[in-house]
C-alpha cells in the first residue's frame, strides 16, 4: 500500500471503527491516527493493518484489534504529562500510541525477540519517549513508579497487588480480568493509599497474564 492509501486507511479506521463506535477522546482519535499500524504488523499482513481485527505477531502472540487499543487509551484518561506503564509490549503497536498521549512510557515484555523487535520499530518510528525493557510483567517498573496510568495487554485472574501499588495517586489501571471466554475489562483507579474505586468496562478477549 503506498502512503496515500495507508493514510486514507488510518482515517477510514478512525471514523468507522473508533468514532462511530464511541470513543470520544480527541487526543486518542488523533493518536490512532498518526501511529502507523502497517509498521507494526507481522510480515504478510500489512494489507490487513485497518481492518479491525487481532493480528497475529510472532511467539504466539497478536497485535490487537484498533478498537481496543483506543478504548484502553481512552479509559486511562492520559494526560500530556502522565508517566505510563503498559504490560505485554508485542509489537509495539499500542506503545506507539501510549508514545503519542503520554510523555514517556515504559512497557514491558516477557518475550525477548518481541521486546527486540518492538524496540526497533519504536525508534524506526521516532518515538524516543518510550522505554522497553523484556521481563516478568506483573511485577511492574518499580524503579519507575508510580505511575499515572498502567494497561495491561494480558487477562489477569485478579489486578496484581504490584500493579495497584505502583500507582499514584488518582492513577488509573486498565487490565482484563477473567479466565479464558469470561473476562471483563476493568478499570481501577487509586483514591488514597489503600483504596481504590473498580468499573466493568465490558467484555473482551485477550491471552492470559503469565508471571512468576
Amino acid at each position: 500500500m503506498s502512503g496515500a492509501h495507508t493514510a486514507s486507511a488510518r482515517e477510514k479506521m478512525v471514523a468507522r471503527q473508533l468514532a462511530a463506535r464511541g470513543i470520544r477522546d480527541s487526543r486518542v482519535l488523533d493518536a490512532m491516527g498518526k501511529v502507523r499500524r502497517e509498521r507494526f504488523v507481522g510480515q504478510g499482513y500489512e494489507g490487513l493493518a485497518y481492518q479491525d481485527t487481532a493480528l497475529p505477531i510472532a511467539s504466539g502472540q497478536t497485535i490487537s484489534q484498533p478498537y481496543i487499543v483506543a478504548l484502553m487509551a481512552e479509559a486511562a484518561e492520559i494526560k500530556p504529562t502522565d508517566r505510563v506503564l503498559e504490560v505485554g509490549t508485542g509489537c509495539g503497536y499500542a506503545a506507539a500510541v501510549l508514545g503519542e498521549l503520554a510523555e514517556e512510557v515504559f512497557t514491558i515484555e516477557r518475550h525477548a525477540n518481541l521486546g527486540d523487535e518492538a524496540l526497533g520499530r519504536l525508534q524506526r518510528e521516532g518515538y524516543h519517549n518510550i522505554h522497553v525493557r523484556v521481563g516478568d510483567g506483573t511485577e511492574g517498573w518499580p524503579d519507575a513508579a508510580p505511575f499515572d496510568a498502567i494497561l495491561v495487554a494480558a487477562a489477569a485472574g485478579s489486578p496484581p497487588q504490584t500493579l495497584k501499588d505502583q500507582l499514584a495517586q488518582g492513577g488509573r489501571l486498565i487490565i482484563p480480568v477473567g479466565r479464558n471466554d469470561e473476562q471483563a475489562l476493568k478499570k481501577i483507579t487509586r483514591l488514597d493509599e489503600t483504596t481504590y474505586r473498580e468499573e466493568d468496562l465490558g467484555a473482551v478477549r485477550f491471552v492470559p497474564l503469565i508471571g512468576q
